[in-house]
């Protein structure tokens, strides 16, 4: 139902070459914004029509019902009314109906005759307008009025429906930054998040958006990042720590030095992919767009083949009985709803997928994850954390493990080895003690006097050259020995631990049906094998350079026999050629670097592999409400067709074939959007 203060530019719904009115583009605003592709057998078009919408999500619900528009739907309907109340023989009776007619339908009408001169033919209006012309031609006044009038309130309800989906899908682009507060010489200074450079320092207040990705230098605070990771527990910064551009800061002041223009910042990149989302279209989408354009020509003609070949073949047939089921014909055909509810399943898919910190650059490839069957992971990074950290700790010679990881701290307390690193970490007491005569020896480990005694932390090179006996400890982890004045106090094991999640992610991966899940790594054989091992993982290739794993992905994508897609899930630099060879790339958006990102066709915003589960259920449920859709139309579209054709279907059986059927369509199509 359309509702104006002002009289809208006509909209064009041309099945003829396939484009269509606003109502069947319930998209995400396009953007002329590039987007980034590579080597895929995926189409890349753009749209970049600026398609305007004339319903109810243009002007509030005042604007609305104090339009001229509306007010003259209310009056054609209450003379509408009073028209069925009359008696017959009542000579206002048809000037009542026909007043009521041009005040509720006119618009209709109006756009229906404009797109008429611009060689618009076979337009949703044009048909309507059609329809019920033709049925006050045979005096069918209170049909040709009410099929008008049901036609508008179902096109008002259809518009909520694609405009609350649309809503539900934009409601990302909430994370654009307005300002950032800019620290000058002179001050603080509120400036556009575009001109700041690399750098600069900028103070985020409680409640205010991070405007670019940077290092806290100074302050602590909670932010909130579900609109970026889907996750909604609120995370706690400190000093040093990275923050990204879109999450809110809740609590504390925060100095950050910025790392990133904003044009190349997170929150930038994440509105690019979910705007440029929109020119990729998915096969289903182009094979309705084509099927549209030869659809409706063909029913139209078949309307117009009905009205006029019995009366001249038939002897007893009437020429208004069968002009009036041509009438039907004409309602029913419009296919708007299968080409405003296939494009909105996709998007509500991408949708839904945002929502769970899952962005799809485009509805191809999210109709794509629907028909993975190998899945190949990445380790570092992806199934495990990439950062070391102790594992266990053994004491010996009455030490306890407590005096171990002290004394492992103490001595590894000058390196930034990652080792060293994870060592400090482990020990979370401050380090008070002696330290004295430090020094590192490459290849083995350090040595240092701590409270005078001579310590010794490294690997078991370290103790055979120093001559200590020890046991040769079999484990793919690494080892740090701690010796005190030539006696092995114990020894700590570091590894790299495997997420939380990983587990969790191969057994849902695995319920899914996934036939072959594979894992490609750089890492040592011994490594590679227990990580796997614990997760579940039965096929391993490790110590792997990067052309070696594109080498590997493409063996196995070569002994597949079926049509099934190959994801790859990665996340560094050396996973981005890996990334843009398989059918589907995902990159690990939380961690990955920037090229894994730009080589992946779905970024998944945290660091949690189990939303590459989570990506193929909303795809497999996208792909279920897109055919539930695409049979219902036509299907029901169908029986009323060969209905009319028999004379037994009426013209309200018509008006629901097409709006009630795309209401119904629009619908379904939103309930992708709640998938949790």
């Amino acid at each position: 139902m359309q509702f104006h203060k002002t009289a809208p530019e006509p909209e064009v719904c041309d099945t003829t070459t396939g484009s269509c009115c606003s109502r069947c583009k319930p998209a995400i605003p396009q953007h002329h914004s590039h987007s980034h592709d590579h080597d895929h057998d995926h189409e890349h078009s753009h749209d970049h029509d600026d398609h305007h919408h004339h319903g109810l999500g243009d002007s509030s619900l005042k604007e609305m019902l104090t339009s001229w528009h509306f007010i003259t739907f209310c009056i054609g309907t209450v003379l509408f009314i009073a028209a069925l109340l009359m008696d017959e023989s009542n000579p206002l009776m048809f000037w009542t109906y026909l007043i009521s007619f041009f005040l509720v339908g006119g618009e209709i009408l109006y756009m229906a005759l404009t797109n008429l001169f611009k060689g618009h033919l076979f337009d949703e209006n044009f048909l309507m307008g059609l329809a019920t012309v033709g049925a006050f031609s045979i005096g069918e006044y209170p049909e040709g009025v009410s099929v008008m009038l049901f036609f508008r309130i179902g096109e008002f309800f259809q518009d909520l429906a694609v405009d609350r989906s649309r809503k539900s899908i934009t409601k990302l682009m909430d994370i654009r930054p307005d300002f950032a507060n800019l620290q000058t010489a002179y001050g603080e200074e509120k400036v556009s998040p575009n001109d700041v450079s690399v750098g600069s320092r900028i103070i985020v207040k409680p409640g205010e958006k991070i405007p670019l990705d940077g290092i806290i230098i100074e302050g602590r605070s909670t932010l909130d990042t579900s609109a970026l990771t889907g996750e909604s527990l609120p995370k706690e910064v400190n000093k040093n720590d990275e923050v990204l551009s879109g999450t809110i800061n809740k609590t504390g002041v925060l100095i950050v030095e910025t790392t990133k223009l904003f044009s190349e910042s997170t929150v930038s990149k994440i509105l690019d992919l979910v705007q440029n989302a929109s020119s990729k279209k998915a096969k289903t989408e182009q094979f309705i767009t084509q099927f549209a354009k030869y659809y409706t020509p063909f029913v139209v003609i078949s309307a117009a083949l009905l009205a006029f070949l019995p009366p001249l073949l038939m002897e007893d047939a009437l020429l208004s009985e069968w002009f009036r089921r041509s009438l039907v014909f004409l309602v029913v055909s419009c296919p708007c709803a299968l080409v405003v509810s296939i494009p909105l399943s996709f998007f509500g898919g991408i949708g839904g997928a945002s929502k769970n910190g899952i962005l799809v650059k485009g509805g191809n490839f999210l109709e794509a994850l629907n028909s993975v069957d190998t899945v190949v992971l990445d380790k570092t990074g992806t199934l495990t954390k990439g950062v070391f950290s102790v594992t266990s700790i053994t004491a010996l010679q009455g030490y306890s493990e407590e005096d171990v990881l002290r004394l492992a701290a103490l001595a590894e307390m000058h390196s930034n080895h990652p080792i060293a690193l994870s060592i400090k970490r482990a020990y979370t007491k401050p380090l008070e003690a002696v330290v004295s005569s430090y020094e590192e020896l490459a290849g083995y480990g350090v040595k240092a006097l701590i409270d005078g005694k001579r310590v010794l932390a490294g690997n078991g090179k370290l103790l055979l050259d120093q001559n200590i006996k020890h046991e040769v400890l079999s484990t793919p982890d690494t080892i740090v020995y701690i010796v005190v004045e030539g006696i092995l106090a114990g020894y700590l094991t570091i590894a790299d631990e495997p997420k939380e999640d990983s587990e969790r992610a191969i057994l849902a991966l695995k319920a899914l049906g996934i036939k072959e899940i594979v894992m490609l790594t750089g890492d040592n054989k011994e490594t590679a094998k227990k990580v796997a091992t614990e997760l579940g993982i039965t096929q391993v290739e490790a110590e792997l350079l990067p052309h070696q794993k594109v080498q590997k992905l493409e063996e196995i994508m070569a002994r597949k026999s079926g049509k099934g897609k190959t994801v790859f899930v990665g996340d560094g630099i050396n996973d981005a050629p890996v990334l843009a060879r398989s059918d589907i790339g995902i990159a690990m958006g939380g961690v990955g670097s920037d090229a894994a990102i730009e080589a992946a066709d779905v970024v998944i915003m945290t660091d949690e592999i189990s939303k590459v589960a989570t990506a193929l259920k909303i795809a497999r449920k996208t792909h279920v409400i897109v055919w539930q859709n695409i049979i219902f139309a036509l299907g029901v579209k169908g029986a009323i067709l060969i209905m009319g054709a028999f004379g037994v279907a009426t013209m309200w059986e018509a008006v629901f074939g097409d709006v009630g059927v795309a209401l119904i369509a629009v619908l379904n199509a939103t309930r992708v959007l709640t998938h949790k």
